[in-house]
C-alpha cells in the first residue's frame, strides 16, 4: 500500500452546544471522532449525551473513542 499521508488535524474554538458544533463541523468531513463521555451526572452511560446525538445524526461516520478507565 506504501506510506499514508499525514492526517489533517485542526483545533478551533466555536460558540454554541457541543453536539451542534460538531455536527456542523462534520459537514464534508470523512470522520467525526468524539470521547465517550464528558462529565456529567451520568457516569455509568456507555456514551455521553454528546456522542449519542453524534452517533445518531452526523453526516458522516463517527468514531467513539473511550479512555483507558472507561
Amino acid at each position: 500500500m506504501g506510506p499514508q499521508p499525514p492526517a489533517e488535524v485542526r483545533a478551533e474554538a466555536r460558540y454554541g452546544t457541543p453536539a451542534g458544533v460538531l455536527l456542523h463541523a462534520a459537514r464534508g468531513a470523512a470522520l467525526l471522532v468524539v470521547g465517550s463521555r464528558g462529565l456529567g451526572g451520568f457516569s455509568g452511560l456507555l456514551l455521553g449525551s454528546v456522542a449519542q446525538h453524534c452517533v445518531q445524526n452526523a453526516p458522516c461516520p463517527v468514531l467513539v473513542v473511550r479512555g483507558e478507565d472507561g
